[in-house]
């Protein structure tokens, strides 16, 4: 008899379990328990290989998971960081949920342009940064959205790059492509009327890209094998304050007479060349690099053709380490010209 009475007991326990718990019942209890201990109802929209913090309802963090695939991002999110994982590929459809994207994360990845659809980021618009840098791309993805202003490719394996890359993308700002294997620019840039920084290091240009936009400030083109620069190159881009040309192969032929003397520059980085004199500079520059180049003589009309009290150099610092000069070949005059340089480096 009680054994009887226990069978029925776990028959009716049995009956009771079944018919509160579905199959999928403990992925529900799991977001109850998050709703438990304070979650706001978007952060149970959170993907479980993600953090969907209350602190910061809109940000969903996905970093360093070990992801292979972009999880599922809700329609509330408005930043998404999947940096430092494994993902390969980005699948159709994956943002359309989330219109309202204005950054997406994907810094140090494996991503690879046969991977990348077309049409992945087309509906995101309101994006405003999307980072790809540190990846496997060999090319600039397609139909980027025109509200971009930070757009950042650097450390991939792209050859060449064509102004229709960037077509109508007149919000971009920051274009960053160093460290990738550019030989070659096509195209005009001169629909990028916002862009201010452009940084092309660490690639393989023989020459200074042309038609930039009139905006650009700054233009980074070190470690490149660039041998000259354009006659009246600064005079077409009239906003240009900082030009780094060092660890390329300029030499004075490649510079024309008075290519760097422009009021608007404020730094001139022309170290590891091969050029033998001082180039001229104008009064306004306030930093000049010229160390390990072939330097013979130091020419202080390069900075000065007068000197009184009036007419002297901005100069602050200058670097002439490392070539065939030194401290004794400097004039007594350059006290005169140089009067806002603490020190001369030689």
């Amino acid at each position: 008899m009680r054994i009887l009475v226990l069978i029925l007991l776990m028959t009716m326990v049995d009956v009771n379990i079944s018919q509160q718990y579905s199959p999928f019942q403990w992925l529900s209890h799991l977001r109850g328990r998050r709703r438990n201990a304070g979650w706001q109802s978007e952060a149970v929209d959170c993907p479980l290989e993600c953090d969907c913090p209350t602190a910061y309802p809109t940000a969903m963090y996905c970093h360093s998971r070990n992801l292979q695939h972009v999880p599922y991002v809700p329609s509330h999110i408005e930043y998404v960081y999947l940096q430092r994982n494994q993902i390969t590929g980005i699948q159709d459809g994956v943002f359309d949920n989330a219109t309202n994207l204005m950054w997406v994360i994907l810094s140090h990845n494996q991503l690879s342009s046969d991977k990348l659809s077309d049409s992945i980021f087309v509906k995101l618009k309101s994006l405003d940064r999307l980072y790809l840098d540190h990846n496997e791309l060999t090319r600039v993805p397609r139909n980027l959205p025109r509200s971009i202003t930070d757009l950042r490719l650097s450390y991939n394996k792209i050859p060449k790059i064509s102004s229709k890359s960037f077509e109508r993308m007149s919000s971009l700002i920051t274009l960053q492509l160093q460290a990738n294997v550019i030989e070659e620019v096509e195209g005009d840039f001169k629909e990028l009327k916002s862009l201010t920084m452009l940084d092309m290091r660490k690639n393989k240009l023989r020459r200074i890209p042309e038609s930039l936009p009139e905006r650009l400030q700054q233009l980074y083109l070190d470690h490149n094998n660039i041998e000259s620069v354009p006659n009246a190159f600064l005079t077409m881009y009239p906003k240009l304050q900082f030009v780094r040309l060092a660890h390329n192969a300029l030499t004075d032929k490649g510079l024309p007479l008075s290519v760097f003397n422009t009021s608007t520059l404020v730094e001139l980085d022309l170290s590891f060349n091969k050029l033998e004199k001082i180039p001229l500079v104008n009064r306004n520059l306030e930093n000049l690099y010229l160390h390990a180049n072939k330097i013979k003589e130091f020419s202080l009309s390069s900075f000065c053709d007068t000197f009184d009290g009036t007419n002297f150099s901005k100069l602050k610092v200058l670097r002439l380490d490392a070539n065939e000069i030194s401290a004794r070949d400097i004039p007594a005059e350059a006290a005169y010209c140089l009067r806002l340089v603490s020190f001369i480096d030689v």
